[in-house]
């Protein structure tokens, strides 16, 4: 099996973790605060042998630690604000505008780091944000207007850590090594956010606890999907790799009106997912 073919298994494992994972944040009280329990567990269960495997099997130079600092950072500030999002608006706006990343990593992996991608991938990506923004339009309500900047600065820090965590790759020869460097920048994203809840609420946990199940598929999910990304940006640009993972958003689109039975604005929803569907066929077909 080739570097690409790999690339593509990484992107539906990937994208079956994050379906899971939306489903569950879909499925939360707002008291809850899944995004704080999903990285506490994470750290609790994978943490301690991801982040030894990293400090044991990488290759330790300038570059990696650039890149370790970068992407903790944006990890952490994306973390941040998306969670302040969820305060103003429900994940179905929140999460299709954060995702909405592809072409901001387009843009800045061909301004500093010479990636060239062919007409037909840009026209994809672009066609695919246009499906997110028309699925995160049928869950606008009053108030909702404040979570767009959030969510916007979320796709910011998105594209930041993208690319920090493709260039650090060619320095973690392991799926371990490469969970660990995850692993530290969420550590970092839930400190943040257990100071920014002793902050606002003066708490230091969630005034509500996920059962045991959920808690646990999300903690083992909201990591590994994304040590699978990563893997994957091994044998793909990164841009074509986040632009693939939108496929997560259909799936879970689709279930929530099928089996959840969320009929509001079903044909908007629909065309949403059918342009999203249109971007992604011209993406695998493009490259």
């Amino acid at each position: 099996m080739n570097a690409v073919q790999q690339a593509y298994l990484a992107i539906g494992g990937s994208v079956l973790m994050h379906v899971a994972w939306n489903l569950l944040v879909r499925q939360q009280h707002g008291k809850t605060q899944l995004l704080w329990w999903a990285l506490a567990t994470h750290c609790l269960i994978l943490g301690p042998w991801a982040i030894h495997a990293l400090v044991t099997e990488a290759h330790w130079t300038p570059a990696l630690q650039l890149s370790l600092v970068v992407s903790a950072a944006s990890n952490t500030f994306y973390f941040l604000v998306l969670n302040r999002a969820y305060a103003h608006a429900p994940v179905a706006l929140v999460y299709p505008i954060a995702r909405s990343s592809p072409l901001l990593i387009a843009l800045w992996g061909a301004m500093f780091f010479g990636e060239v991608l062919a007409g037909p991938v840009w026209a994809a990506l672009a066609v695919i944000v246009a499906g997110l923004v028309l699925l995160a339009a049928t869950a606008w309500r009053g108030g909702a207007a404040a979570a767009v900047p959030l969510a916007l600065a979320a796709a910011l820090a998105t594209s930041v850590y993208s690319l920090s965590d493709k260039l650090a790759t060619q320095h973690l020869p392991s799926f371990a090594s490469l969970l660990g460097f995850i692993s530290i920048g969420y550590a970092c994203s839930w400190l943040a956010l257990t100071l920014q809840l002793r902050r606002t609420e003066g708490i230091w946990r969630p005034r509500a606890m996920p059962r045991a199940p959920y808690l646990l598929i999300a903690g083992l999910c909201i990591g590994s999907a994304y040590a699978l990304v990563i893997h994957a940006m091994r044998g793909l640009p990164a841009a074509e790799v986040v632009g693939f993972t939108n496929a997560g958003i259909v799936v879970a689109g689709v279930l929530s009106m099928s089996v959840f039975r969320e009929r509001a604005h079903w044909p908007t929803r629909l065309a949403g997912i059918a342009v999203i569907c249109v971007g992604l066929t011209l993406l695998a077909v493009g490259r």
